[in-house]
């Protein structure tokens, strides 16, 4: 009898941990930082901009036929809207932005899916590629994997993996990063700059951080920013927009 009683409790224990695993998993698979309103608002089409949600986030000018496209990956655990205030002013200039989605917020989990917006797009003349944090390692491996079809890349928050070399690229490239970072600062780019093609323009934001890459809910512990938001944006806005005129006049 107590051979069977310590038994099913075994079982019972083993059940709970499962579960409680198997709960864990669910939260991490389905957690996302979700746009903050200026994002949202930034979601609606005008005589300026089209927006469509499907397949893919994308913003499309309305005043010109764009020949050059913007592709961008989110960084990891972010909804994609949560770029679209900054996509949608990059779009107003006359590019062709989508920020794809993937699966649980991952850009590692289909690193590969700029093949398929390229393809859905024959329109374009050409592309450039960008990220975020991971979606920004992300971007650096693509362009590694198809160096005849980019033509510039953006590096935000981000660098290079140690295994990703594309320093004998010649496209234009710029990796930006806040002076309020914690992983991405002035030392770790510095030891990656040998991954990156030489001419390669580096912007330290002064007092940028991590988060206001996009426009997204975070803690308040994650705030380390010293500028605002909107100040930070305008010079992401800036340093990307120089890049893809550079791009597109190759």
């Amino acid at each position: 009898m107590k051979k069977k009683t310590s038994r099913k409790w075994i079982i019972v224990f083993i059940s709970i941990f499962l579960i409680a695993i198997s709960i864990g998993l669910l939260q991490w698979a389905t957690f996302t930082r979700a746009p903050l309103p200026e994002a949202v608002a930034a979601l609606k089409s005008d005589q300026f901009v089209m927006v469509t949600q499907e397949p893919w986030l994308t913003f499309i000018p309305k005043n010109t036929t764009p020949q050059t496209g913007f592709i961008f990956y989110p960084g990891g655990r972010i909804d994609s809207r949560g770029y679209a205030s900054l996509m949608r002013q990059i779009s107003e200039e006359g590019y062709l932005v989508i920020v794809p989605e993937f699966p649980f917020n991952m850009a590692p989990f289909a690193s590969n899916i700029a093949e398929e917006v390229i393809a859905d797009h024959p329109e374009i003349d050409r592309w450039v590629i960008g990220g975020h944090s991971v979606g920004g390692t992300m971007a650096v491996q693509f362009t590694k994997r198809n160096p005849d079809v980019i033509g510039g890349l953006a590096i935000w928050a981000s660098y290079p993996a140690d295994n990703t070399d594309i320093s004998d690229l010649d496209i234009p490239v710029i990796s930006i990063y806040g002076s309020r970072e914690l992983r991405v600062n002035d030392e770790s780019v510095a030891d990656r700059q040998y991954l990156l093609p030489e001419s390669t323009r580096y912007i330290r934001i002064e007092g940028g951080d991590h988060h206001q890459f996009g426009s997204y809910e975070i803690s308040p512990e994650d705030h380390l920013a010293t500028i605002s938001r909107a100040s930070q944006h305008q010079q992401i806005i800036s340093a990307t927009l120089e890049l893809l005129e550079r791009a597109s006049s190759k």
